[in-house]
């Protein structure tokens, strides 16, 4: 238990910013799962328009902390990648 009054500030924060990094990493993967659920239905029209929302959503995250920049940049380049593959 925090003893110091900094220390139960910080408990708190911590609190209230894992709560904001929940709800954030949530809304990434709801926009994941709409690009690989159009991704799975073979549609590339329907999966570029489902990544092109999930993007900006995902870096984001990312910039905000919720979740780790390289990840962020990594998901969306092999999202992209498997989209181009839908053509072929």
């Amino acid at each position: 238990m925090p003893n110091t009054a900094s220390a139960k500030k910080a408990v708190r924060v911590i609190a209230r910013r894992t709560e904001v990094n929940k709800a954030r990493k949530s809304r990434v993967r709801t926009f994941l799962r709409k690009v690989e659920e159009a991704i799975a239905s073979g549609n590339q029209d329907e999966a570029k328009e489902a990544l092109k929302a999930a993007q900006p959503e995902i870096m984001r995250a990312a910039q905000k902390g919720a979740i780790e920049k390289k990840m962020a940049s990594r998901k969306i380049s092999r999202l992209s990648s498997r989209i181009k593959q839908i053509a072929s």
